[in-house]
This record gives C-alpha cells, structure tokens and sequence, in this order.
C-alpha cells in the first residue's frame, strides 16, 4: 500500500482520520451539553438521565462487537461511513424525540443510533490510524486522539452558544446530525480503498468471511488482549473519573468554591491534549513501554498530590500532572492492539470494548463507593488502578512480524 501512496494523497488520508475523529468528539459534546434541556424536555429525573445512558452504553458496546465483522464485509471505508451516518441520524432523533415528540423511547432509539455508530467507529477509526502510522512509519495515534478531544471541546462550546442563544435542541441537534454526515462523507472520499471480504471474488467470499469471525473471536482467547486491556482500564478510569468526578472532588472533597471545580477540570483537560499533541514524536523517541511506565508513574504522583494536598497551587499541579499522565494510555493501547493487520479490527475491538466497559462502569462505581467513604478517599482507587497499568505495560512492546506468521515477540521497549 506504501508504495502506491503519493505524499499528497497520504496527507490527504492523515487529515481525513483526524476529521472522523474530531465529528466522533463533536457528536458526543452535541449530546452532553443539552442533556439538562433533554431531562427538562422529557420530564424525567436523574434516574431516568441514566436509563438513557444506559441505552447508549449497551448499543456502544454492540457496535464495538460487531465493528470487525462490518469492516470485514464492507471494507473501513464503507464501513465508517455507514457508522457516523449511524451517528448523525442518531444525533437528529435524539433532538426529534425529545424536544419535538418529548417521548422517551424515541430519545432512546436515538441514542442507541447514536452510541451504535460511535462504538463501531471508534474500533474502525483506530484500524485507520494503526494503518496510517504504518503507511508513515511514525507513531499518529496521539495526535488522532487529540483530534477527538478538540471535537469534544468544539462541540461543547457550540452547545454552550446554542443554550445561551436559545436555540432549541431539535435545531441544534438537526444543524450537528447535517455536519457530521457532510465531515463523513468528505473524509471518506479521501481514505484510500483496501481489500474486504465484498472485493474478493465470490467463490472466496464465504471462507474468507469465517476466516474474519474466526479471527474476530480469536482475540478474546488471547493473553495479550488481556494485557493490553489492564493498561487500558487503568488509563480509562484516570480519564473518565476526571471527567466525572472532579468538579465534585473539588468542591465537596475539598471544601473549595463552585466555580473551582470547573477550573480544576480545564487544568486536567489542556494538560491531557498537550500531551497527545506531543506524544506521539516522544513515543517514537522513547518507544511504547517506556512512555507508558512514565506517565504511569506521572499520573499516579499527580492524581495523589490532589488527594492528599490542601486546596490551593499544589491540586492544580496535581490535575495537570494527573491528565498529562493519562493521556497517552488509551492511543498507545489502541495502536498496539493494532500491531498485527490480519488481527487488528478483532484486537482493536476488543481492547477499546475493556476501555469503554471501564468508561461506562467506572463512574458509577466509584461514586457509590463515593457515597460511604468520601470522593477523595475513593480515588485512591483509580492510584491503584494506574500503577497496575504502568506494570502491565510492557504488553504494549510493539511485534516484530505479524502473529499471523510468527508468534514470537519482540520489538523495542
């Protein structure tokens, strides 16, 4: 494939894996900053706000699942077309339902479109970068996931123009579904085509079909993936107990001002992308295992000074150095789960289905835990989990040759 890629073309694919990965970040921000208007809208309390996220959570984790076996029937660029268009519909019957109809189930079929088509994307969109940074022989994946936080962080002040401009939440929803789909339909254009299971000639397809659901199953009787999936979740719940239970530590954990909470977070959050933007050079400086005993290590020290010191400088210091050691985790993980391209989709899927479990369960566990033992108490928890991922991080040692034709390992640190 290398050799038949013009520069211009491969810089035409980089911008397109970075734009899937930006409309993936703005559809997620759409829906999180119009969630108090959708409970208003539909009438419900806290309880039926986690039935809904329920539901997407569910069909996220559906899409994850059978992501290899779409790509291995339409090939990745069907494929992620077909599953942002999933969720740019989603993204419409959600601000349909709820703001036009104010009915509960169609809000939640919106939703389950909308995490369907994210968890599905998320599997082929890695495959991509795994394929882009071999095609480059420079480690992306970084950089790509830096791309979604900047659609998380587009997407959220959009929302936060739309409510302070009174915009409804069926027009605000209807104007991002139109984005999505129009950044899928230009991003795709630019992805170079490979083979899947249709291209092949038919008298092959069906043998070449079970030779991918074989390989799709195969991951999950793999050690690696399990591995690579305790990185994962250690890293996961660095990121996702920020995002959800930080404002709260501040303010309830250490007695600080309502408006620190926030500040806290955006600290955590610049640091995070900082480090994705800079990451990727670095992990091809130092190689995977190294950068991820690093950051562990930096991650842990932070998210404890934030425990353990007074409100003030140092809890600042800390949620800086608490996102800058978390934020490299998670693309490593996925671009080593990538490694081999005859298993890549199977591999990719799996490791981002133990991300996304850590993700969705995550913050409901530690906040229960929360509720007997205090918030700050509880996120000695995540320290641990963290420490556990730095230990476990020499499965992210890149293979040398594909599994597929050698099994032995090896590779630089």
């Amino acid at each position: 494939m290398d050799s038949t890629l013009t520069r211009s073309r491969l810089v035409r694919w980089y911008i397109a894996i970075c734009a899937i990965f930006l409309a993936s970040g703005l559809s997620i921000a759409t829906w999180a900053s119009r969630v108090p208007a959708i409970r208003e809208s539909l009438g419900i309390e806290n309880s039926g706000v986690g039935l809904l996220l329920l539901g997407m959570g569910v069909a996220s984790i559906s899409g994850l699942t059978v992501a290899p076996a779409v790509m291995a029937r339409l090939g990745a660029r069907r494929g992620m077309l077909a599953a942002l268009l999933c969720v740019a519909v989603g993204v419409a019957v959600i601000g349909f339902g709820s703001d036009v109809l104010q009915l509960f189930g169609v809000a939640l079929v919106g939703l389950a479109l909308f995490g369907f088509g994210n968890g599905a994307v998320d599997v082929m969109m890695n495959v991509e970068g795994a394929a882009l940074e071999k095609a480059t022989g420079r480690t992306v994946m970084p950089l790509l996931h830096a791309f979604f936080s900047f659609g998380t962080v587009i997407g959220a002040g959009i929302g936060y123009l739309a409510v302070l401009g009174g915009v409804s939440v069926v027009a605000h929803a209807a104007a991002m579904g139109i984005v999505i789909a129009v950044v899928a339909f230009a991003a795709i254009a630019n992805v170079p085509p490979r083979e899947s299971a249709k291209d092949a000639p038919a008298d092959e397809q069906r043998a070449h079909w079970r030779e991918r659901l074989a390989t799709s199953l195969s991951a999950w009787r793999e050690p690696r993936t399990y591995t690579l999936g305790v990185i994962m979740l250690g890293m996961a719940f660095a990121e996702g107990s920020a995002n959800d239970w930080l404002p709260s530590a501040v303010v309830f954990g250490h007695g600080a001002p309502e408006e620190a909470g926030p500040a806290v977070l955006a600290v955590f959050s610049v640091a995070m992308t900082a480090g994705r933007l800079a990451g990727g050079p670095v992990v091809d400086r130092f190689g995977r295992v190294w950068v991820l005993r690093i950051l562990a290590v930096t991650a842990a020290a932070g998210l404890l000074l934030f425990i353990i010191a007074p409100f003030g400088p140092l809890v600042y210091i800390g949620a800086a150095l608490w996102g800058l050691g978390a934020s490299l985790g998670f693309p490593i993980g996925m671009s080593a789960a990538a490694d081999d391209p005859a298993k890549a989709a199977s591999r990719v899927a799996a490791a981002a289905t133990i991300g996304y479990v850590a993700f969705l369960c995550g913050p409901p566990i530690l906040g229960w835990i929360g509720d007997h033992i205090g918030l700050l108490n509880t996120l000695f928890i995540v320290v641990g989990l963290i420490v556990a991922s730095g230990l476990f991080s020499g499965a992210a040692k890149p293979l040398t040759v594909p599994e597929s034709e050698n099994e032995t390992v090896g590779g630089r640190d």
